[in-house]
């Protein structure tokens, strides 16, 4: 039977390269994927845009209430998604529903946490359901590992505000953080 992966990290570990580099495999040995990405990041418009500068058009973008389910799903080897901490509650079940009814591998990236240290809905119920948890690593501006992400508008840094706020727009950055560093950083006076 087919599982639901998640595949989790924070800003800049590379989770986009490896959605990328997951697609290309299949693709090279003669099996279809199908990529998606909520709609909702706009970064690369219908785009999947990784920072080392490798892209690919999604084959879909996914609406707020959309299930992947009622894509044509027939002879997909593979279904990627990216940025996967935007998808519903009903989203992720369906995603996992279809590694169980369909047999077909699921693999989802995206953010557990959200700049202000706690968990995005659509990561809590991918925590909940995924049958394989994978934690993609990278590092802190002080050279340990990195689980928080921290978010500077016009380089000040946000404590309170949206979810959803693309950077790289808007004067908008964000930036992977160890412990130590995000409790100095998100919690100095």
């Amino acid at each position: 039977m087919s599982k639901l992966y998640f595949r989790y990290g924070a800003m800049n570990s590379g989770k986009t390269t490896l959605l990328l580099q997951v697609a290309h495999n299949y693709e090279e040995r003669g099996f279809k994927v199908l990529v998606l990405k909520p709609i909702i990041d706009t970064k690369g418009e219908d785009e999947i845009v990784s920072r080392i500068g490798i892209s690919r058009k999604v084959d879909y973008l996914i609406e707020k209430d959309f299930l992947i389910s009622n894509l044509n799903l027939e002879n997909i080897a593979c279904i990627l998604v990216d940025e996967s901490q935007f998808l519903t509650d009903t989203q992720v079940m369906d995603l996992w529903r279809i590694t169980k009814e369909k047999n077909i591998p699921v693999i989802c990236y995206g953010l557990k946490i959200m700049f202000n240290s706690k968990m995005f809905p659509g990561s809590k119920r991918l925590m909940e359901l995924s049958d394989c948890l994978e934690e993609i690593i990278t590092i802190c501006k002080c050279g340990k590992r990195a689980k928080f992400n921290v978010r500077y508008v016009n380089d000040k840094l946000e404590k309170e505000g949206s979810e959803v706020v693309i950077d790289g727009t808007k004067n908008v950055r964000y930036e992977s953080l160890c412990g130590v560093c995000f409790n100095k950083e998100f919690y100095k006076e």
